[in-house]
């Protein structure tokens, strides 16, 4: 990744660890090591406010640079940070929300003469929220691939199908796009397999995770998604499938029907897409995420569906997520979020109804917030298409 995009990154989060007073931060997590060096390294990138940033790296052995050290153990880091001539820091950041217990600890130790402070994985991902152009081009490139597997989608069914063998098809589609296959998400008890495919009442199945719509899953270890029940004549079939093509965790649902679905289902589905539209039409930076939120609870409040808006017996308490390096990231559209749209943040915008007996209608596109509004990245035919 080119130096000045990392560089501009990196004085993101120093911005915001000036406002703080602090003099370093230590980061050793998957996500923010892409974000901050441009790949995963199993190691540290101790970041100096007033100073270029050092990679101390255990794996792999093969990377060199002017600013890249070997280290064995953490243990090894205030000899290090002498060895460059950087003096030791007053106030130290770790990712307090992200390292096990164990492992901040044993880094913390190695600063006893530091004030260390749990604050660096919500500035880091206060900082992530705004992306820069390099990241919307990715962005673009991830929607574009996400687009030309999704298009290909109908060609995976075949009638007398289960749930399980159509999902499959549609995650051969998305791999042969580029798709990587894994999906990173945040939170320790937030887990995923590449997305979902939902259709009848699979998708009012609660789950435990914090996902839109749940499923119950393959298997109790992993209760979210597809099950392995057939498809059946008149349901809905919503493929929600991340799209992690360059890193960046693109976010889109489309919806199918296995024949055709009661008059209410395309009532339903109508009234999602005029959610999407109002929604956007009111996007833009300096909006709260709560009025967004708000606008779509009048909405299906209006129109009497609001019992099946966002889930079933189990609900959703938002419409829409950031997204980038992981699917879940600021800004969050619900309720109580105060926090103001700024040009650069990414969303998922994902308004969707759960019609008992006949399965989940709705949609779900990426937008980017510009300095005028919003632009959408996803680009697919939004009607239900008939399988």
């Amino acid at each position: 990744m080119l130096l000045p995009e990392l560089k501009m990154r990196r004085d993101k989060i120093r911005a915001l660890m000036a406002e703080q007073e602090i003099d370093a931060a230590l980061i050793t997590c998957n996500v923010n090591l892409i974000y901050t060096y441009g790949r995963v390294v199993s190691g540290y990138l101790y970041l100096p406010l007033n100073a270029p940033a050092r990679l101390f790296v255990k794996r792999p052995n093969n990377l060199q640079g002017e600013h890249i050290l070997p280290i064995r153990k953490p243990e090894q880091l205030p000899e290090l940070l002498a060895q460059c001539e950087l003096p030791l820091p007053k106030r130290l950041m770790l990712e307090g929300d992200e390292l096990p217990y164990s492992e901040y600890s044993r880094l913390a130790a190695c600063f006893p003469e530091s004030e260390v402070l749990p604050c660096g994985t919500r500035l880091i991902r206060q900082a992530r929220a705004t992306k820069t152009e390099l990241e919307i081009e990715m962005f673009r490139r991830s929607a574009a691939a996400h687009t030309r597997a999704y298009q290909q989608n109908p060609t995976g069914y075949r009638s007398g199908m289960t749930y399980r063998e159509l999902s499959i098809e549609i995650e051969r589609l998305m791999r042969l796009e580029g798709c990587l296959g894994y999906f990173r998400v945040f939170g320790q008890s937030m887990e995923i397999f590449m997305g979902s495919v939902l259709a009848g009442d699979n998708a009012c199945a609660p789950s435990p995770y914090d996902f839109a719509l749940g499923g119950e899953g393959m298997d109790p270890s992993l209760p979210g998604g597809v099950c392995n029940a057939p498809l059946q004549e008149g349901q809905s079939l919503m493929v929600d499938l991340g799209g992690n093509f360059y890193g960046y965790m693109c976010d889109m649902s489309r919806v199918y029907s296995i024949g055709r679905l009661p008059q209410p289902a395309y009532d339903a589905h109508q009234l999602c897409l005029d959610v999407q539209a109002a929604v956007a039409d009111m996007a833009k930076p300096g909006v709260s995420c709560e009025s967004l939120y708000n606008k779509a609870i009048e909405m299906v409040t209006a129109a009497g569906m609001a019992d099946h808006f966002m889930g079933a017996d189990q609900k959703a308490k938002f419409i829409g997520h950031g997204i980038g390096l992981e699917i879940n990231e600021a800004p969050v559209l619900a309720p109580r979020m105060k926090q103001e749209l700024e040009p650069g943040m990414v969303f998922a915008l994902e308004p969707k109804i759960v019609l008992p007996g006949v399965g989940p209608v709705g949609i779900e596109n990426s937008w980017v917030v510009t300095h005028e509004g919003v632009e959408k990245l996803t680009l697919c035919a939004e009607e239900i298409i008939t399988l």
